[in-house]
């Protein structure tokens, strides 16, 4: 029988209550199941105002955020674990808390912090989550065995952002859940960190877990991977912005990368490619609510009527203008621009060209008065801040001509500073104020989502 991985993010392991509910799933589960977890929600955060903190000397300041980490999950620890499982866990936990302290304590002879000891320092949560919630399981009478991530999953050196070596992880971690699974017991691993082969700590970035549960998924060809989050799954907007949103119950994987791209907060574009290779689907789920449907996304999802699946949104964008006359018929121009981006490593959202004029999107602006300067030097640029995308995705939207011109009459009066389809033709995107964004994607949603049937909710 396949395996399927269970990955549950910081929210589903918050609380003894939560972790309760995290059993219960792990329980009910008869296929055999690997368990991957996040750190605890706030904890990652807490880990890196711990490294700012010990790379300004604040010895005091490094004092309390350990003492806030120690408290947080020593009381986890007596909600939710029994008295004699403590009696194991306990001293693990201290342990890793005493490494965090070391680690925060460097030689006056050493340069801190390097990109190993943030990844070094950033790891400690899940290396706790994944002790605590192997103790939790325990307590409730499932055979839960910890492996230790950085045993399981190989990467190279890129500390912060680490390419996993597919083969050797999957050697790795085939072996060590073999044995758990033929035991009968269920393997629980922290998702986000790796090592390279000499053992050193690397972290795989942002969206890491679901990385690492749908890399596991693949090594060992699951029947599915199931994301257990807080939300019941992709929506067709924002509910923050669109209280009208409701669930969208399946998805291409091309549409769920294209709404993650674009803003979908519940799923990281890159965390779903190893699926995507191998084929297996992924769900996501709300741990609040198990028996909810929530959404699934496989390479061919049940046929839909709708031209239209979702809209995503992104805020906190910002739009340069590149205009130069020498772009004009010029051969090697649009190289030389992007290099820049690529040298200072800012990563381009959306792109419109015309003969002489480039427009680009970015949401990352660490490096953006440097990116500015090095283009001024061969064009003239114009910055614009407070932008926001929004994409309109759906399989069908090749489909109807029409349909283009629908969703402009529906932007109604509201100002577009940027379009661009997909060479798929699966998505439209529009760049616009981010002040206007409420008023659009509310048109959208109006025009095009009505309420589904109360028997299909």
């Amino acid at each position: 029988m396949a395996p399927v991985v269970l990955k549950f993010g910081g929210t589903s392991v918050g609380d003894a209550a939560a972790i309760g509910r995290l059993a219960d799933i792990v329980a009910r589960e008869v296929r055999p199941r690997l368990v991957v977890v996040s750190a605890l929600s706030g904890v990652t955060d807490l880990l890196v105002t711990l490294g700012e903190l010990a790379s300004a000397g604040d010895a005091a300041g490094v004092g309390r955020v350990l003492e806030r980490l120690r408290s947080r999950h020593a009381t986890l620890a007596a909600e939710a674990v029994t008295e004699r499982e403590r009696a194991t866990l306990t001293p693990t936990l201290d342990a890793t808390l005493d490494e965090l302290h070391t680690l925060t304590r460097p030689p006056d002879t050493r340069v801190w912090p390097s990109p190993r000891d943030r990844d070094a320092v950033h790891a400690c949560g899940e290396q706790l989550s994944s002790r605590l919630i192997t103790a939790a399981l325990r307590s409730r009478h499932i055979d839960a065995i910890w492996i230790d991530a950085t045993d399981v999953l190989v990467t190279d050196d890129t500390h912060g952002r680490a390419h996993p070596d597919v083969d050797a992880t999957t050697a790795a971690l085939t072996g060590a859940v073999s044995r758990v699974f033929d035991g009968g017991g269920v393997p629980v691993i922290g998702g986000y960190i790796g090592a390279t082969p000499d053992g050193v700590t690397t972290t795989l970035g942002r969206g890491g877990s679901d990385y690492s549960a749908s890399l596991f998924g693949a090594a060992l060809g699951a029947a599915e991977i199931q994301i257990w989050t807080d939300v019941d799954g992709m929506l067709t907007a924002d509910p923050r912005i669109v209280p009208t949103a409701h669930l969208v119950p399946h998805l291409s994987f091309a549409e769920a990368a294209e709404l993650a791209y674009f803003g979908a907060k519940v799923l990281h574009p890159s965390s779903v490619q190893p699926a995507v290779r191998a084929g297996i689907p992924v769900r996501i789920l709300n741990a609040a609510n198990p028996d909810g449907v929530g959404t699934t996304i496989s390479a061919s999802p049940p046929p839909r009527v709708e031209a239209m699946t979702a809209l995503a949104s992104k805020r906190g964008v910002t739009v340069i203008e590149i205009t130069s006359a020498r772009m004009l018929m010029a051969h090697g121009f649009l190289q030389r621009l992007f290099a820049v981006f690529d040298r200072l490593e800012t990563a381009v959202n959306v792109v419109t060209t015309s003969e002489v004029n480039v427009s680009v999107t970015v949401d990352d602006t660490d490096r953006l008065d440097a990116l500015v300067a090095e283009l001024r030097r061969f064009a003239e640029v114009v910055v614009e801040p407070q932008m926001a995308l929004l994409c309109v995705v759906g399989e069908n939207l090749h489909e109807d001509a029409r349909l283009f011109g629908q969703i402009v009459t529906a932007l109604g009066a509201i100002p577009v500073r940027m379009v661009s389809q997909s060479a798929s033709r699966r998505t439209v995107t529009f760049v616009l104020r981010e002040s206007d964004l409420p008023q659009a994607l509310a048109g959208l949603h109006d025009r095009f989502f009505p309420p589904p049937p109360k028997d299909a909710r």
